[in-house]
């Protein structure tokens, strides 16, 4: 990366902090714990030199809302440079739930906006705003003060030469709400009048064309939306139907149910015309940045290349900045089943000292924890609990994901969980390795829903099955493994592609 960071690479940067600690723990935390935690957590990565930010910010306020809906904070510039950023984070969700989460069917009047004419946006955004705005800080460094307060007492104190200079900027949802708080700060009085910039990333749409109309008559410094031009959810709430006919080669393609999908989804609106603001500036029009282990015709491979072009991560690559530190990932745990009080080993990477683990609602004692210095290891003793459960691991930078690997079954018997497959495509006939766990002699193993007339038993993590014929033998279909009662999860981790007879 070039010594000196562009814009893009140090607002993005910071959109990505956003992100951190944004999961409560699973097994409770208090708003004041977690809004401590993420605090932690984003100083540690501001006074990070190796990244876009180089070490040339502080924190100056930190507001996470009830119910942990929205998260903003502010931080300066500590280079001379007189810059602030106001940074703002949405609901911390998936991608369903992040298109799903605005109430986009109702449009309300935006007069925070300063505009002498009526401007409207959907309630939803407008829900977020208000949050957002309305939020104090529960810690220091500036307790109990809102973002305007806040940003106030910090342009007082700033020099007046170079005049002060405030981006508005956030990924995804908080992208949407800072298009909202740009034009609402611009319209107050400040004690020195900065001058603002716009930048948003994966934003999707908070207003109707009198919000654009306004938004775009204010004298902004920099107005972009930096977008990926692969990446769907910016298409909401403007042109959702469009996505329908992604992906290019390789793929994937949409199956019929993403289709209608998109299409319910898309009739959220009932009928209201939605206008993204701001100059477009899109990045991966050629579409080489891409997960390409997510390129079958299948519904979890759209989803998970969906999921990927809207990452934090694929943004700071596509901007040329270094990728951020990254939460803990528990890739799977031995045993995987027993009882309280039983030791269990939890392996994955970027654990730290700090590391906190949960099995479902119900936390480990810390004194019988213990990570080992790799950062890949953690044995600890398994809490009071019932039924199956994810462990996960939790430190400042956020929480672990939720995946089938990391399951423990209380009492047993162990979850049934296939984590690859190899090969991943063939003919009928062709012997396919299947890795996992919770397997036993005398499992059952379906392709699609055909059962294969060869199942091999190798150990508990390994079987070997024949890929039976199917009426339409060229298909990806998913490879699933009964023990019992139990079954595996789909994923795209257990498809198969037929390539003929």
């Amino acid at each position: 990366m070039a010594p000196d960071p562009t814009i893009a690479q140090v607002t993005m940067t910071l959109a990505a902090f956003a992100a951190t600690g944004a999961t409560p723990r699973p097994s409770g935390e208090t708003l004041e714990q977690q809004t401590e935690r993420i605090i932690t957590g984003i100083d540690a990565q501001l006074n990070d030199r190796s990244l876009a930010t180089q070490g040339d910010w502080e924190l100056v306020w930190l507001a996470l809302s009830e119910a942990n809906a929205n998260m903003a904070y502010l931080v300066r510039s500590t280079n001379g440079s007189n810059e602030f950023a106001v940074v703002a984070r949405g609901t911390d969700a998936d991608l369903t739930d992040i298109l799903e989460d605005l109430d986009v069917g109702t449009v309300v009047p935006f007069p925070e906006s300063g505009s002498p004419k009526t401007v409207t946006v959907s309630k939803g955004a407008m829900n977020a705003f208000q949050r957002v705005v309305k939020a104090r800080s529960i810690a220091s460094p500036s307790p109990n003060v809102t973002l305007a307060q806040a940003l106030s007492v910090a342009l007082k104190a700033a020099p007046s030469s170079p005049q002060p200079t405030v981006y508005l900027t956030g990924h995804s949802l908080g992208g949407c709400i800072a298009t909202m708080l740009a034009p609402y700060l611009q319209a107050q009085t400040w004690p020195k009048q900065p001058k603002f910039a716009v930048i948003t990333y994966a934003a999707p749409t908070a207003g109707t064309q009198s919000f654009v109309d306004y938004f775009n008559s204010v004298p902004w410094i920099i107005d972009e939306r930096q977008n990926n031009a692969y990446d769907l959810v910016p298409h909401a709430w403007a042109d959702l139907d469009t996505t329908a006919g992604w992906y290019p080669s390789p793929g994937p393609q949409a199956t019929e149910e993403v289709k209608l999908l998109i299409g319910t989804i898309a009739e959220r609106t009932k009928g209201n015309v939605y206008v993204q603001p701001g100059t477009l500036c899109l990045m991966n029009t050629d579409y080489t940045s891409l997960a390409k282990n997510l390129v079958n015709k299948t519904t979890q491979d759209f989803l998970g290349q969906v999921a990927f072009q809207h990452a934090n991560s694929t943004y700071l690559d596509l901007v040329g900045a270094p990728d951020i530190p990254s939460p803990p990932v528990v890739t799977n745990l031995s045993p995987t089943f027993g009882a309280a009080g039983d030791t269990v080993t939890i392996n994955g990477k970027d654990f730290s000292p700090d590391s906190k683990v949960d099995f479902g609602r119900f936390a480990c004692d810390e004194r019988e924890t213990v990570v080992d210095p790799s950062g890949l290891k953690i044995t600890t003793k398994v809490p009071t609990g019932t039924g199956v459960v994810h462990v996960r691991v939790t430190n400042t930078l956020g929480t672990s994901p939720a995946i089938a690997m990391s399951q423990f079954a209380y009492g047993g018997p162990a979850p049934v969980v296939v984590s690859s497959v190899s090969p991943t495509s063939g003919k009928v006939g062709t012997p396919v390795t299947i890795n996992g766990s919770g397997f036993a002699n005398g499992a059952t193993v379906h392709f699609k829903d055909k059962a294969s007339g060869s199942v091999k038993f190798v150990s508990t993590g390994q079987l070997i099955a024949t890929a039976p014929d199917l009426l339409d033998v060229h298909q990806t279909v998913n490879i699933t493994v009964t023990v019992g009662k139990a079954t595996s999860p789909t994923s795209p981790d257990d498809e198969f592609t037929y390539t003929g007879r």
